[in-house]
């Protein structure tokens, strides 16, 4: 089996013809992943079981104009190798930021630009191009191979929409039945580890005083830096890199909590402020679990005492004469995610290596703290869950966003040989 590029492109242009109307970004952008999902079934109508195909189709739609879609070509037994996660939404773009159109695909050369075209609608044209392929030759399979594109991959402020209720209903339960790859990674890989995820918000209130009068002062903006260095270094302390997850995983750095927003009241600069809040997050190798960062970090905050910070110059965080002493407030988002450590002994993982091995002549493993949500879920629930994709890495969620054409067509052949692989085995 091979890619047929002048085809793919036409797809793929199509499929990205939508792009601007599935930017995810709620609630002024909600996408409308139905309109992909019917580009998809139009394309492989003339293929399906209806007029005589070997392909089902099945469109699941549980939120108005949100389509998930599932193609199925069976096979001789209830195995299955399955192609998970490719979503039919994208991060919003904004035009006046790009060099080029962000809502259509631009084709130069080898190289492919437009928003989803790495993440990840070059991966639903993929796959919507490999199962007309499959339907063409009729290879005769023990496995059957399956897709499912999702909605609502981009945002988790949404929920019941896309994989998460596709799980919950039990429609994708047969999946369990042999080996899932989630398609929605970069630089074939294959990604064997990801990072979870939360988000904080610490909030430090002192006293708002004449910046002429320090001494008459608590500086909110010294006071939460100087509790966040004291939270970050226990963090550091608690949450070190794993021998495992170094040596085996590959990961380049560890859990890391870091700030990356500061905002103070509306002021003069000549004005002490009162009060000061810096957010951040959490990314979490997947040998600890968010809880147990969660619990960790509640702790340094009750044993944090502000009297004993570091201050400098004529700066304190208590002032005795006034019985006005600082103090910090932490809020740590529920909706943690986790990160995954795929299954290393997997006929799965052995199967996508020896593909990628085959068709590029190298397999290079690596892990990241990024993070890919839903993934850790469906491990949970008995899937047995590998991690590829075909684009870029340095193009996920980037202006200018690309893929390369030659990369998407060894992409195509890893698909093949992964089928060929574990049909092997059966």
């Amino acid at each position: 089996m091979r890619m047929d590029q002048e085809e793919f492109l036409r797809l793929l242009a199509e499929v990205m013809s939508y792009s601007e109307m599935v930017q995810n970004a709620p609630p002024k952008l909600i996408p409308q992943e139905g309109l992909v999902a019917d580009t998809v079934i139009r394309y492989l109508r003339p293929y399906c079981t209806e007029v005589g195909g070997p392909l089902k189709l099945r469109k699941l739609t549980y939120v108005a104009n949100r389509s998930n879609l599932i193609i199925a070509y069976p096979g001789e037994t209830d195995k299955w190798v399955s192609f998970v996660g490719s979503h039919m939404d994208v991060v919003a773009a904004d035009r006046s930021q790009w060099k080029r159109d962000p809502f259509k695909l631009i084709v130069e050369g080898d190289l492919l630009y437009g928003r989803g075209v790495t993440d990840c609608l070059g991966h639903v044209a993929l796959l919507a191009h490999f199962f007309k392929q499959l339907a063409i030759k009729r290879p005769k399979l023990k496995v059957g191979v399956a897709a499912v594109l999702i909605a609502n991959e981009e945002s988790s402020a949404i929920s019941g929409v896309g994989i998460d209720e596709l799980a919950r209903r039990g429609e994708i339960d047969f999946l369990k039945n042999g080996h899932c790859y989630w398609l929605d990674s970069a630089n074939f890989g294959p990604t064997i580890g990801t990072g979870g995820a939360l988000t904080w918000k610490l909030t430090a209130t002192g006293k708002h005083f004449h910046s002429g009068f320090p001494h008459k002062a608590i500086n909110a903006i010294e006071l939460a830096v100087e509790a966040l260095k004291y939270i970050e270094k226990r963090f550091y302390q608690d949450f070190p890199l794993k021998r495992e997850e170094k040596e085996l995983y590959k990961f380049q750095i560890g859990s890391s909590l870091k700030a990356t927003q500061i905002h103070t009241p509306f002021g003069s600069p000549n004005a002490i402020p009162g009060q000061c809040t810096i957010s951040g997050d959490v990314r979490i190798t997947p040998l600890y679990h968010p809880n147990q960062v969660i619990e960790k970090i509640q702790q340094y905050v009750r044993e944090l005492n502000v009297a004993e910070l570091e201050t400098i110059g004529y700066s304190s965080f208590e002032l005795h004469e006034e019985g006005i002493k600082g103090s910090i407030q932490m809020e740590i988002s529920p909706n943690a995610l986790r990160g995954i450590a795929c299954d290393l002994n997997s006929l799965g993982f052995h199967a996508v290596v020896d593909a990628i091995e085959a068709v590029r002549g190298e397999c290079q493993t690596f892990s990241l703290t990024g993070s890919l949500p839903l993934i850790c879920d469906l491990q949970d629930q008995g899937f047995d869950v590998q991690v590829i994709g075909f684009g870029r890495m340095e193009a996920y969620h980037a202006v200018d966003e690309f893929a390369h054409l030659s990369e998407f067509a060894q992409g195509f052949q890893v698909l093949a040989r992964i089928v060929a692989n574990v049909d092997s085995e059966m």
